[in-house]
């Protein structure tokens, strides 16, 4: 499984419990079953009512990290919990990795980027359509979130954000309109961009960009986490 590689990698090189969370797929299951599936391992790690997590696991030093669909779905999810109340559970970082948004515009590197792995305009719209409520378009604040209609964040408390870019990736723009946008509500966000990242490059650790990620990661773990013992 590809994912449970990268957790492994991340749990490996970063000091960090990693939870993988499931969540109902589309189209059987559609938007916003996905976020509430997100938003509910959140209470459920909040309860502790398990066995076999590790007990030195601190709580009050949660990030919410996700790549494509799933940093679609940890922006939601962030959104839910930065108005919700917990016991323990205390988010004090987002790590956004090549997030998947759009919206009814062309932009110039979707126009641009036709001739690259995994996404094309074709895949994209297809997923849109399967994902969102019935009479929905592409403008829907699921899809694009920083669009005409957006939701306000800006009295949400919302954790500090790092974007990653990758400069083959035709989702590009949408990504740099999110950090803006987080910006404009008063948000802080970082971007870091790989210009020859592929989207998925992180898929592959062979390529010097994987390797990267997990140091930059790493490292805004480690000041999010230092800034939050102040």
């Amino acid at each position: 499984m590809l994912y449970d590689s990268v957790c492994r990698r991340f749990a490996r090189k970063i000091p960090a419990v990693v939870v993988s969370v499931n969540y109902r797929l589309s189209p059987e299951s559609r938007c916003p079953s996905q976020y509430e599936d997100g938003f509910d391992a959140l209470k459920f790690l909040d309860g502790r009512q398990f066995d076999g997590f590790p007990a030195k696991a601190d709580l009050s030093k949660c990030f919410l990290v996700g790549d494509s669909a799933g940093a679609n779905l940890a922006h939601q999810v962030a959104c839910r919990a930065g108005v919700a109340e917990f016991r323990e559970v205390r988010i004090i970082g987002l790590i956004s990795i090549q997030p998947f948004f759009g919206g009814e515009e062309r932009t110039e590197s979707e126009i641009r980027l036709t001739r690259v792995p995994l996404v094309s305009l074709k895949a994209t719209d297809l997923a849109w359509k399967m994902f969102l409520p019935e009479g929905s378009n592409r403008d829907h604040e699921a899809v694009n979130v920083s669009g005409p209609n957006s939701a306000d964040i800006s009295g949400v408390n919302y954790p500090d954000t790092l974007v990653f870019v990758g400069g083959f990736d035709p989702l590009q723009d949408w990504q740099r309109r999110y950090c803006e946008w987080l910006k404009r509500s008063g948000k802080y966000a970082s971007l870091i961009e790989y210009p020859n990242a592929i989207h998925a490059f992180y898929w592959f650790p062979v390529l010097p960009e994987s390797s990267r990620l997990i140091a930059d990661i790493r490292d805004f773990i480690q000041n999010q986490s230092n800034k939050s013992v102040k």
